[in-house]
């Protein structure tokens, strides 16, 4: 039964989707009605838990990871390379918490992936292998901001001439009262929510994040308004790259946009995290020139201080995986440190450096996220990631193009030159419909195709949608003509 079991779901997860992007509403009623109103006290068969889960649960479950057309939420799918891995995962059940190097080989499979990430977005080891994998970008922006938090108040206090005090022993009210400081602000342009929710988890205040965009142009630094704003004398500050923004998928920033923001954050002993979730894989593309701009949006970004990724999007591996990188790692462990848990303690090893997870990140217990990394890294390589994410940029295009000339959609942001949003397009497609009533539904009107899915948005002040390309199983044709053929007949109907 198990074997068989076992066979059936990956020929699920690797084949096509055939059933509907969403759940049906019988399904979903099916799968409500199955739920137990409360615990029996005498179990149930293997067996027949494995054909409830399997004949009433799945079939009410969305096709977010398995589905070429779920275009919602940046969710990428699971490449077959990570689906056996995360399976291994689920059968050893390793728990990455301490470097032992006697008693497991996972913090060295971890730390080895995390070296070839550096690899894939052609970033320096020597400079960048300090990380760690996390949940997602919204732990990644928790560490991120964390560590900044952390630096920019040490920064505060050499320039003050003030020993040195830390948040991770102290607190913020503490730290910030011993300096005579307000508090602590992130300055930033159209910043993603996981970044303003890092903020208010860590006393920094939601209230405290600033959108420091031009007049013209919401996703560019106004350098002269960032400048004000660094010289205050009440304040420390945190910089925050949208290195991709969510819903057009563009980029706030080049290379020499970093580096004049670099110079001002040294100059104000400012810490410079960049938001990758999905921006980093920019650098994945080579120098051909129909990438250019994507890959000048991605440059510089080694100048930042610390950079989130998300593994679940444009990584195509499964949730929940997330990961950090920080060219500052005694900043991580300062903030994540277990004090007074000498049984914590890593043991000696021949090999690299390798710190115990559980003192430079959340968790003190987490699930082996690496290997599916590790996994898909070594079956694609390079040149598989460069080829994925081309299709997913040749389908984005494609689709823009179709909605650009279309007289009922208009193609966002809006633009008098289709070269120059194409040129400009990534992985995201911004658009609405020009009949108003049709575009205050225009999210639900697409999704109740059930043959594609998007996210409902919205953009200078008006209901909008997303396309979000990120799966593996991306076919420029075959997906253009399915989302042109349910756009059109939305349009008409």
């Amino acid at each position: 039964m198990e074997s068989q079991l076992q066979q059936d779901l990956w020929k699920v997860a690797q084949g096509p989707w055939e059933s509907g992007v969403l759940p049906s509403a019988e399904n979903l009623a099916r799968a409500r009605a199955s739920l137990p109103t409360a615990l029996q006290d005498t179990g149930s068969s293997l067996e027949s838990v494995q054909r409830h889960i399997l004949d009433d649960i799945v079939p009410a479950f969305n096709g977010g990871s398995i589905s070429a057309n779920y275009y919602g939420f940046v969710t990428g799918g699971t490449t077959p390379a990570a689906l056996f891995a995360d399976n291994v995962v689920s059968a050893y059940d390793q728990n990455v918490q301490v470097h032992l190097p006697n008693h497991s080989i996972v913090t060295d499979v971890e730390y080895n992936a995390l070296g070839l990430l550096l690899d894939l977005f052609r970033l320096d080891r020597s400079a960048w292998h300090n990380g760690t994998f996390t949940t997602g970008a919204t732990g990644s922006n928790i560490l991120g901001l964390a560590c900044g938090r952390e630096f920019v108040l040490q920064k505060a206090a050499q320039r003050k001439g003030i020993e040195t005090q830390s948040v991770g022993e102290y607190g913020l009210f503490e730290v910030l009262n011993a300096l005579g400081l307000s508090g602590v602000q992130v300055l930033s342009t159209l910043p993603h929510s996981s970044l303003v929710k890092a903020a208010g988890i860590l006393g920094i205040g939601r209230s405290n994040v600033h959108n420091i965009c031009q007049a013209g142009d919401p996703l560019r630094f106004d350098l002269e308004r960032l400048e004000k704003e660094l010289a205050r004398t009440d304040k420390v500050n945190i910089v925050a790259i949208s290195c991709g923004e969510v819903n057009t998928g563009r980029f706030a920033t080049s290379g020499e946009d970093l580096r004049q923001i670099r110079q001002l954050c040294d100059q104000y002993g400012a810490w410079m995290h960049a938001d990758g979730a999905f921006g980093i894989f920019g650098r994945v593309l080579d120098d051909r020139p129909e990438f250019a701009t994507v890959k000048k949006g991605s440059e510089g970004i080694d100048l930042v201080d610390s950079i989130t990724g998300d593994g679940h999007k444009l990584l195509n591996v499964p949730y929940d995986c997330g990961f950090f990188f920080s060219r500052h790692p005694e900043v991580a462990s300062q903030v994540f440190q277990n004090a007074n848990a000498a049984y914590l303690t890593a043991g000696s090893s021949n090999g690299p450096s390798i710190p115990s997870p559980l003192n430079i990140g959340l968790e003190n217990s987490r699930r082996f996220r690496a290997l599916p990394v590790y996994a898909s890294l070594l079956s694609y390589g390079k040149s598989g990631y460069q080829e994925m994410l081309e299709r997913q940029i040749g389908l984005a295009r494609k689709i823009y193009d179709w909605v650009f000339d279309h007289p009922s959609y208009t193609a966002l942001p809006k633009t008098s030159s289709k070269a120059e949003l194409l040129d400009q397009t990534f992985m995201s497609v911004l658009f609405r419909a020009n009949d108003e009533a049709l575009n205050r539904n225009l999210a639900q009107k697409i999704n109740d195709s059930s043959r594609m899915f998007v996210s409902g948005t919205s953009w200078d002040g008006a209901p909008a949608c997303r396309i979000a390309i990120s799966n593996w199983r991306v076919d420029v044709e075959r997906d253009f003509a399915l989302v042109s053929e349910v756009l059109a007949k939305v349009a008409q109907a």
